[in-house]
């Protein structure tokens, strides 16, 4: 069996991860969770971080989308330079970024420093995150290789359901004026600790003799049409400057398009590989996960301003809300692949409706049910909405990833997150618009969340759709697959 620490020199088959093997995945597993924790731990303390800085509406918007936008941007190039130059010490630089710049964030006094602090950040943890799922690919073969990326995968699940009782916790025992520097500080000991495993036990880099490839005009066009659909929400103009953001998403679109099949005809490695969108079952599950993790992180930051602003909860008040759905995505996620032996890809289909239903629930109990009743309500909703994403979040990466291109199976999984990132931003920027505009307007905490509520359960209702197209699209390619490559049939997993 290959070693998986420094010396190691190929990848581990066994059916066991070997002593070697864990603390790799162990590395990589406190890497993700340090990063992905960061978003959701801050939601808990967005009320006092605006009360503390006098932070504005559009600044809130920069401070959570920021983030996520940064790191999906970092994703796909951090890949390939890890590819090309050894991903070790990359994760290293990655880890130690995001630890430096979350100390500047903790002290910032104004709200413009902070929001350039997190796209700092953010890059910091893109470039980490695609170390890592390298690394697992690099050291890990065949079924373990699929074990260590599904529980990277219910890592970054547990991280963004364990951020807002984390924050709620730290608010409560310092206080809201120091707890919200409190949470960026507590990356910092972490962060330097997973930086010292991560020297130690990760293996050798492994330079290639390729160049690397970067796509910088891929990047660029993505990162244009990301800020397109975002500042409409940030700032929001009238009918005219809808229709002229709207025209240049479109004429963008099709410049990305367009550039990314001249760059893969000139022999170069484009930003997002044609061969991927040619894949209707990746294509299809992308959206998915776009659409899923999108949502939920826009539900899950709109949530709390709601029971902090609306409903004048404390921090802890509101982390203990939330709270059901973290407990409820453990045990979900640990039982996902016996539910899915048994119902097969309908158990993404099945977990995404659940999701878009507790989502249009929450709003609905928000405007209808009496105060006092209303945050057990509540929880409740969020105990049904931890366990929806907790069935089908890893189990939709599974299928997606399955069904990537061998000519693109490389970049798939950097594409993978780095959309559900953009996503993320996307949906962040518009939900918090809509709640704090609703409410600045008058219209009502009440009225506010049940209209970002809505949007979040259409979103939601979008991957349900993208779901069932998916699970057509699957049966269709492995009904085909025999034809088309002769060889033995592949393990029917669509049902």
């Amino acid at each position: 069996m290959s070693p998986a620490g420094p010396a190691a020199t190929g990848p581990i088959s066994a059916e066991r991860f070997d002593a070697a093997g864990r603390r790799v995945l162990l590395v990589c597993v406190a890497g993700g969770f340090t990063t992905l924790l960061d978003q959701s731990v801050l939601n808990t303390s967005i009320p006092a971080l605006r009360e503390s800085l006098h932070a504005q509406p559009a600044h809130l918007q920069w401070i959570v989308a920021g983030y996520s936008l940064a790191f999906g941007l970092a994703l796909v190039p951090g890949g390939r330079l890890g590819d090309v130059k050894g991903r070790k010490w990359f994760f290293v630089a990655g880890l130690a970024l995001f630890s430096a710049v979350s100390l500047l964030s903790a002290t910032a006094t104004d709200p413009t420093v902070l929001v350039a602090a997190r796209l700092l950040q953010g890059a910091g943890a893109g470039l980490v995150n695609s170390q890592m799922i390298g690394t697992l690919q690099d050291v890990f073969s065949g079924q373990l290789r699929a074990r260590a990326l599904g529980m990277y995968a219910v890592t970054g699940g547990l991280a963004f359901a364990l951020g807002p009782p984390i924050g709620g916790a730290v608010l409560a025992a310092v206080g809201p004026g120091f707890g919200w520097r409190l949470t960026f500080l507590l990356n910092v000991p972490f962060g330097l600790a997973t930086v010292a495993l991560a020297a130690r036990y990760l293996p050798r880099p492994r330079p290639s003799s390729r160049n690397a490839d970067l796509d910088l005009v891929g990047l660029l066009l993505v990162a244009a049409l990301t800020l397109t659909l975002m500042l409409p929400f940030v700032q929001p103009p009238g009918w005219a400057g809808w229709l002229a953001f709207a025209a240049g998403a479109c004429l963008l679109l099709g410049a990305l398009a367009r550039w990314q099949r001249r760059y893969a005809r000139a022999g170069g490695h484009p930003l997002i590989h044609p061969a991927l969108l040619r894949s209707a079952p990746y294509a299809l599950g992308t959206a998915v996960a776009m659409a899923q993790f999108g949502s939920s992180i826009a539900a899950g930051l709109v949530l709390t301003m709601f029971l902090q602003d609306g409903l004048g909860l404390s921090p802890m008040g509101a982390a203990l809300v939330s709270l059901p759905s973290a407990v409820a995505m453990g045990f979900a996620s640990a039982l996902a692949w016996r539910v899915v032996r048994r119902f097969g890809r309908r158990t993404v289909t099945v977990g995404m409706t659940g999701s878009a239903l507790v989502m249009l629930g929450s709003g609905l109990v928000a405007h209808w049910a009496p105060a006092a009743l209303l945050p057990w309500l509540l929880a409740v909703l969020q105990l049904f909405g931890g366990t929806a994403v907790g069935l089908m979040g890893a189990t939709n990466q599974a299928y997606v990833l399955r069904h990537a291109p061998a000519e693109a199976a490389g970049v798939s999984g950097a594409i993978l997150q780095m959309t559900q990132r953009i996503a993320a931003a996307v949906c962040v920027s518009a939900l918090s618009g809509v709640y704090l505009r609703a409410t600045a307007g008058g219209g009502g905490h009440r009225s506010a969340y049940l209209y970002a509520s809505a949007v979040c359960a259409a979103v939601a209702g979008l991957a349900v759709l993208a779901s069932v197209c998916a699970s057509r699209a699957g049966r269709t390619g492995e009904a085909a697959a025999p034809a088309a490559a002769p060889g033995p049939s592949p393990v029917r997993a669509e049902r």
